[in-house]
C-alpha cells in the first residue's frame, strides 16, 4: 500500500469518525433526556449515573479519535511533503 491510499484512508477515518463524535457530542448536548429514557427502557440506570457514563463515553471517543484517527493522518501528510 502506498502513502497515498494511506493517507486517503486516514483522512476518511478522520472525518467519518469526527462526525460520529459531533453527532453523539451535539445529541448529549441538545437532547439528553431523550437519550436517557431511551436507554433506561433497556438498562434501568439512575440519570445521574447515566449522565456520567455518557461523560466518560464521549471523552474516552474523543482520546481514541485524536489517537488512531487524527494523529496519524497528520503525520502522513508530514512524510508525504519530505
Amino acid at each position: 500500500m502506498d502513502i497515498q491510499k494511506l493517507t486517503a484512508f486516514f483522512m476518511w477515518c478522520t472525518i467519518i469518525d469526527g462526525a460520529l463524535l459531533l453527532l453523539s457530542v451535539a445529541a448529549f448536548m441538545l437532547a439528553p433526556d431523550l437519550m436517557y429514557q431511551s436507554q433506561s427502557n433497556l438498562f434501568p440506570v439512575p440519570q445521574e449515573s447515566f449522565n456520567a457514563a455518557m461523560y466518560f463515553f464521549l471523552g474516552v471517543f474523543k482520546i481514541v479519535w485524536l489517537v488512531f484517527n487524527l494523529v496519524p493522518y497528520v503525520a502522513l501528510l508530514i512524510v508525504r511533503r519530505k
